[in-house]
């Protein structure tokens, strides 16, 4: 059940969709919530023009003893790998901007495999414009008809679109407490909502934000095929840019499924 402050700043932005519109995010997020997360307060604040101190009296109120506390608590790692995931939904849910483009672009990598792939996703960005990234966006996920990849858990793993995958993700967003947006025609079971919730996982704003929650999503939504669909993509002769998007995806990917096989105490 939401907050007041939370309700209120809904309220404000005129509804969950037009809020995470507002913050740059995706919907689902937003609807997870149960209260503002500490790392989401400026941002509201800035969107509604509700004080912070209204929306987090916890942090902010001067008699609260968090007040000058740091409340950013989620641990490093898991604010990176949120932001990989976030990354991940939003090149995967729809074709990119000129500004994501430009943001790209100027991403630096680093030596190793994810950091020099990191390099080759900013460099096809570089080569890249919204014009063409919208066309090969169209091409590969929409098509007339339908597109050269379909990135639904239900079509990898049973070879027809919204079968049970789906209403399996379906039940556990409604255990997270994620509403689906009204008028949105995309099955939940799409590889870019499936990426958010995982991002929303990770920065602990869905659930109880432990990695057992992140590991339990992780296995049962996403182990058993994102890696096929990321190589599918990264091997298609359609993609261009995405080519270095599945590249990116697979090996991150990769990663995860590496990370959540350890024990629960290496992996902590």
């Amino acid at each position: 059940m939401r907050d007041i402050a939370l309700q209120k700043a809904i309220d404000a932005a005129g509804g969950v969709a037009a809020l995470a519109r507002g913050l740059g995010i995706a919907q689902p997020s937003v609807s997870g919530w149960t209260r503002i997360p500490p790392e989401r307060v400026v941002a509201i604040e800035a969107v509604t023009r509700i004080p912070r101190e209204e929306l987090r009296p916890d942090l902010y109120s001067s008699n609260s003893p968090a007040a000058h506390a740091d409340p950013y608590q989620i641990d490093e790692i898991d604010r990176l790998r949120a932001n990989e995931y976030a990354l991940l939904a939003v090149l995967l849910g729809k074709a990119p901007t000129a500004e994501l483009l430009k943001k790209l672009a100027s991403v630096q990598g680093d030596a190793s495999e994810l950091g020099l792939a990191r390099v080759a996703l900013s460099d096809a960005a570089a080569k890249t414009d919204e014009t063409a990234a919208t066309r090969e966006y169209f091409d590969l996920f929409i098509g007339v008809g339908r597109g050269e990849l379909l990135p639904y858990a239900s079509w990898y793993l049973t070879g027809f679109l919204q079968e049970r995958p789906l209403a399996r993700v379906r039940a556990d967003l409604e255990k997270l407490a994620i509403e689906r947006t009204g008028g949105r025609a995309e099955p939940e079971d799409h590889i870019a909502i499936l990426c958010d919730v995982m991002a929303g996982l990770a920065r602990g704003e869905l659930g109880d934000g432990s990695l057992a929650a992140q590991r339990a999503f992780y296995e049962t939504h996403l182990k058993t095929w994102a890696l096929r669909f990321f190589t599918d993509l990264e091997t298609t002769k359609r993609a261009g840019f995405y080519k270095s998007v599945g590249l990116y995806g697979r090996l991150f990917f990769e990663l995860e499924s590496e990370a959540f096989a350890l024990p629960n105490e290496a992996a902590a």
